[in-house]
């Protein structure tokens, strides 16, 4: 058997062979030869060639001893047999006399420069020998006032040297547009895309062209590359799904800058706002630093061994009088798999109940459950990766540049190339207005359009007839139910245009790769989890799972939301996602953990509110989470918890949810610790402790350790490589996974015991077997058919890229500066009608209560819909959010609250607690 030719090409008269990735004959010679081989200005890894600076420039020959030509080597293809020759005296002269043009309009003041020894453009010099030039100094930019408008980032164009690189920065990775080149020649410089301030532009704060910059031109506050740091620790951001790599810059024990290595599977180089500059939160005087324990309806300090025996003894008389599954535990997504994983661990094993959830709960259960019903397994089918392999995007319900931005700006990327994009949302969001369709329907009404999709894919008889045949189940009556669905019912009651669907279900089924993301408007609805299965439905009958540059890929919201669920922090399912009603199943707990494990499925967190406001759960505790303000129907959130007898939570701020608590724990932020988090394509990454724990605190893994130890449970102290190895011992996906193997760059599950890990599920089969196809009915919403008349509009809500969540974390930082409040958007019919005008407060309110917001006018929404986010403790909108559930799972249903506005004055009290019979409603 003969093996493939190998390429080779020669660098300075040696043989070297052509690799897959040796796109250029600067990437080659780095290859080979170190990236200090070849000078270049213009050039970034991250970034197209470019061409600009010509300092890169080689001579090439095409045959040996042959007529040689100079060429920028950062954008020449290498090629066979060529003979490339990266240092001369005729190259030398050349790139000298270039560098010397660059310094003509440069400042020669490096002693006194932030950069100075941390500089491209001096290292570059130096390294020619080059400490003054030739040519007359037209001092064009010289006395450009510093802009120092940005929160983040410093703007000095005296020692812009036009590169290029911020403005390609700008738009290839991040694809804002802000920066751009003006002028000509020496008169050339970097503007904003209004030619204001820095400040006043659109800038999203990605920090891409501060990271670029090989001068000061545009500088990181934080990252002053002047200042040497100790060390630089890689670690996983603690935000989002999304997973981006990390690295924490460390002087005298403390993290002064956030950047991001340029290699890493996950972002490449490139981070969001929150990854790169909203870190400040870790050591914020607000950081809880000791125990507390409430006592006569006030907290007062004490020692961890008052707290953790004050814990015993009430956890011990709760289970004593009302057995242990009158005790719950809520889990974090926030924190690493190891903590997840013993906190599970010491519900079932050393308290004795399956009483155990997570904030999955109300985001993606119904994801998990419905792809478990139609594949097998619960998580995303393919890698962030297959981006670049699809020829078109489906977007549901979601809004990935600002909830997850660095896979939303590889698909916007994608797209603005000429990739083909449908969104489903009633926002028009960032995406949408690149969408080739965008199918802005009503809330509520995924089911009816994705009918309808599947409808037009059968009719048009465009569905992948072999898969179908070959890896499927239930098509036959599946066909029956989809081609009865009656399109022009299902157009109406969404309110879209049928054509338009019709053209973008015909373009998913032609398309040679069709990949789906979705997000939580699709799953926090009441047929989320339907929702899911027709999107899978979708995927199987046109072929588009098992391969690249396809699959149904939930957007995961928090940093760890797969993780926390994958360690078993859910009620009916162990780590692993077995079933614990299954005798089998149980069993194996049994012998793993050493003790009989509970037989009862547990509460879902609905289920715990309600327990507790009936009595039946006496005691909860919490991690991580602030459900008092992040869960629907705040009022009767806040009632559940007054009604326990006790209240453990463990948190990093006073939280709304930490003031109602019997006893608050300090725990720490992600800088702190050491673990893993599995991201929203389930790749596995390692967390790396930065930073000693502030004093008073401890790690949300050793605070539960110690308390399984203190309950009389044989835990061993926490160590996170320890449970780590536990881990993989119990849960068989993780079977190959340790610290070392993970590496910097992690691995996706799941893993096999020789640590072979899997970038794309259901290649060859499902987990089930056969994909099985499943079919429902769209119905209306309880909440609109209900409420609709007394509360005409329906609001749905989301987050705002610059925040998280509850912005515990992220308005101690100066993002506060630029998002600080949350607004209600109106659509202009809607306002019209009510008298409402933007800056108006409004109120908006439902069956369950009411609050205050500013007042946005915009065709952003659709008509009869309001949007908002729900950041901000001073607006708590979920005092107006309903009570409405996924039929499945119980997610709450945050996409679909009957609301209605009235104007009011600006004087008017920001938040309105809901009146008795109001709480009583809900």
């Amino acid at each position: 058997m003969s093996s493939e030719k190998r390429k080779i090409a020669y660098i300075d008269g040696k043989p070297y062979e052509i690799g897959p990735n040796h796109t250029s004959v600067l990437k080659f010679v780095e290859s080979y030869l170190g990236e200090k081989k070849i000078p270049a200005l213009c050039n970034d890894p991250n970034l197209a060639p470019y061409g600009a600076c010509r300092v890169c420039s080689v001579e090439v020959a095409l045959v040996k001893d042959g007529p040689t030509k100079v060429v920028a080597s950062c954008h020449t293809p290498v090629g066979e047999n060529q003979h490339i020759f990266t240092n001369n005296e005729n190259l030398t002269s050349l790139r000298k006399n270039i560098v010397e043009l660059v310094l003509t309009d440069h400042p020669m003041e490096c002693g006194t420069c932030e950069v100075n020894n941390n500089c491209e453009l001096q290292d570059v010099a130096n390294d020619l020998g080059i400490s003054d030039h030739r040519y007359n100094v037209p001092k064009q930019h010289r006395g450009i006032p510093r802009d120092t408008s940005h929160d983040y980032m410093r703007m000095n164009l005296d020692n812009c040297i036009n590169c290029g690189r911020c403005v390609r920065a700008c738009d290839e990775i991040q694809g804002s547009f802000v920066l751009t080149m003006s002028g000509r020649g020496f008169e050339s410089k970097i503007t904003t895309d209004n030619d204001a301030l820095f400040g006043d532009s659109s800038c999203v704060s990605c920090g891409a062209c501060a990271h670029t910059c090989p001068t000061d031109a545009i500088s990181d506050v934080y990252q002053s590359k002047s200042v040497a740091v100790d060390e630089k620790v890689r670690t996983t951001c603690s935000y989002c799904g999304v997973g981006c790599n990390l690295e924490a810059s460390i002087k005298n024990n403390k993290v002064v800058a956030i950047s991001t290595p340029e290699k890493s599977e996950v972002n490449a180089g490139h981070t969001c706002i929150k990854g790169r500059y909203a870190f400040g939160f870790y050591d914020h005087p607000d950081r809880l630093k000791t125990p507390l324990i409430k006592r006569n309806g006030k907290f007062e300090e004490a020692s961890w061994d008052e707290a953790y025996d004050f814990i015993k003894k009430e956890l011990n008389r709760i289970t004593k009088a009302n057995g242990p599954d009158a005790v719950a535990g809520i889990s974090s997504a926030r924190c690493t798999n190891e903590e997840n994983y013993v906190f599970q661990k010491m519900i079932r094993a050393a308290i004795g109940t399956n009483n155990i959830d997570c904030c999955a709960r109300i985001c993606h259960s119904p994801t998990a459950w419905g792809m478990q019903q139609t594949f097998g397994t619960g998580a995303a089918t393919n890698s962030t990766e297959d981006i670049y392999h699809a020829d078109l995007f489906m977007v549901i319900g979601a809004n990935p540049t600002n909830a997850h931005p660095v896979t939303g700006a590889k698909i916007k990327q994608q797209v603005m190339k000429g990739k083909k994009l449908i969104v489903l949302d009633p926002i028009t969001t960032e995406l949408a207005k690149l969408a080739d369709y965008h199918i802005k329907l009503r809330p509520g009404t995924n089911v009816a359009i994705l009918n309808m999709m599947l409808h037009y894919i059968l009719k048009a008889n465009l569905y992948d007839k072999d898969f179908v045949r070959d890896r499927t189940e239930g098509f036959a009556n599946f066909i029956k139910e989809i081609e009865r669905q009656d399109m022009d019912h299902l157009a109406k009651v969404a309110g879209v245009d049928k054509q338009l669907v019709k053209e973008a279900a015909i373009a998913y089924a032609t398309a040679k790769n069709s990949m789906e993301f979705h997000g939580l408007g699709v799953t926090e609805q009441e047929q989320g989890s339907k929702t899911v299965m027709l999107i899978a439905d979708l995927a199987m009958i046109t072929g588009n799972i098992g391969r690249r540059g396809v699959g149904v890929n939930p957007l995961r919201g928090q940093n760890n939301v797969q993780g926390a669920a994958d360690m078993g922090c859910q009620p009916h399912q162990g780590a692993g996602y077995f079933e614990v009603s299954d005798k089998k199943n149980q069993d194996f707990y049994t012998e793993k953990y050493g003790v009989v494990h509970p037989t009862k499925q547990g509460l879902k967190i609905p289920e715990m509110f309600d327990g507790a406001i009936n009595k039946d759960v006496k005691a909860v505790w919490i991690i991580g989470e602030d459900i008092v303000q992040t869960d629907p129907n705040s009022a009767h959130v806040i009632d559940a918890m007054n009604a326990l007898e006790l209240l453990v939570v463990q948190e990093i701020f006073m939280s709304e949810t930490a003031k109602l608590a019997t006893v608050v724990l300090p725990g720490t932020t992600f800088l702190e610790k050491n673990g893993t988090f599995t991201n929203t394509e389930r790749r596995i990454q390692r967390v790396n402790r930065a930073v000693p724990p502030l004093p008073g605190t401890k790690t949300d893994g050793t605070i539960v350790t110690d308390m399984m130890q203190k309950l009389g449970f044989d835990q061993p102290e926490y160590d996170a490589d320890q449970v780590l190895a536990e881990i993989a011992d119990v849960v068989p996906f993780f079977k190959g996974v340790t610290r070392e193997r993970l590496g910097k760059m992690g691995l996706q599950w799941p893993v096999q015991e020789d640590g072979t890990d899997t970038q794309i599920l259901h290649e060859k089969t499902f987990k089930l077997g056969k994909g099985q196809l499943k079919n429902f009915d769209w119905k209306e919403s309880n909440e609109i058919a209900t409420n609709k008349k007394d509360y005409p509009l329906i609001l749905t809500t989301s987050r705002v890229l610059q925040h998280y969540n509850a912005a515990t974390m992220t308005r101690r930082t100066k993002n506060i500066n630029i998002v600080s409040e949350d607004l209600l958007l109106v659509h202009p019919n809607d306002a019209k009608k009510r008298e409402l005008n933007t800056g108006d407060i409004g109120r908006l309110y439902s069956g369950r209560g009411e609050v205050a917001l500013k007042v946005e006018v915009t065709d952003k929404v659709k008509e009869g819909i309001v949007f908002t986010t729900f950041h901000f403790p001073e607006h708590m909108v979920n005092m107006v959010t309903g009570h409405g559930k996924d039929e499945e799972t119980m997610c709450a249903e945050y996409k679909v609250s009957s609301v209605e506005i009235q104007k009011i004055s600006n004087q008017f009290k920001t938040v309105v607690e809901p009146k008795e019979n109001q709480a009583e409603l809900s």
